[in-house]
């Protein structure tokens, strides 16, 4: 699919992943709308590329529903959602203190699964509504992670989140396969976003040591070239993509 002249939507668009992925959607002529939360700078990087932004929380999906039908009708339609939003705890499954709490459990699954499939669901109601060029409607992309593969200690509920991300690919794509609907899901490494962009040099060197090459973390940009590729190849569908220089994380 060609990004001139379509409508896209990105999830978490106003940091790290997202907000690169949203810039270069833009700057390749798609009309661009970000949403993220109401205390994020996604005002500014949408005025940045002349994109609209919708504030709303992920985990409340009535809004998340209300959001995006704002997003979609200001757009004047939908052919590409980017979802990138999403976190994690650090928790193991039994400690001293007891066992995994089941509402920090929940709440990872909200944040991540949940809110990524409402947000699939939804898109996809607004993408089958296009006039098919070439057969295809549009295209979901996803953000899953390499922990959904190798989790590591501590990272059950975020592991089993993202895992859940990952696993929802080809069956959506069959799903909506005869609408001319993609699916994909993208599971970076480490990329310099959030927290991590901020630790010492030494510590990023130790948390990649183990990547085959580039040894270092990801850039924002590289994860939004992937998002390219896979809105341009239509050949690209029902998976997840690693995007990790070769890395398998350890136990810890």
């Amino acid at each position: 699919m060609d990004t001139k002249g379509r409508k896209a939507v990105v999830f978490g668009g106003a940091s790290g992943m997202g907000r690169a992925s949203a810039e270069l959607l833009a700057a390749r002529g798609a009309d661009v709308a970000v949403l993220d939360r109401p205390e994020s700078a996604g005002a500014a990087v949408a005025a940045g590329f002349g994109g609209s932004f919708h504030p709303v929380d992920v985990t409340d999906f009535a809004a998340t529903e209300q959001a995006l039908d704002a997003a979609v009708a200001g757009l004047g339609g939908l052919h590409v959602a980017v979802t990138t939003a999403g976190g994690g705890v650090a928790m193991r499954t039994l400690t001293k203190q007891g066992p995994h709490d089941l509402d920090t459990f929940r709440r990872v699954l909200d944040l991540n699964a949940v809110a990524t499939f409402n947000i699939s669901r939804l898109a996809a109601a607004h993408m089958s509504r296009n006039e098919p060029d070439d057969g295809e409607r549009g295209v979901v992309v996803n953000t899953a992670s390499i922990a959904a593969f190798e989790g590591q200690i501590g990272q059950v509920a975020y592991g089993a989140a993202k895992a859940a991300i990952a696993g929802m690919c080809l069956t959506m794509a069959r799903d909506l396969g005869t609408l001319g609907i993609r699916v994909l899901a993208i599971a970076p490494s480490l990329f310099e976003t959030g927290a991590v962009r901020g630790l010492p040099a030494d510590t990023k060197a130790t948390l990649v040591r183990d990547a085959a090459f580039p040894r270092r973390m990801g850039r924002p940009e590289e994860y939004a070239k992937l998002v390219l590729a896979i809105v341009d190849n239509p050949m690209l569908n029902g998976q997840c993509l690693r995007l990790d220089a070769g890395q398998r994380f350890g136990p810890r």
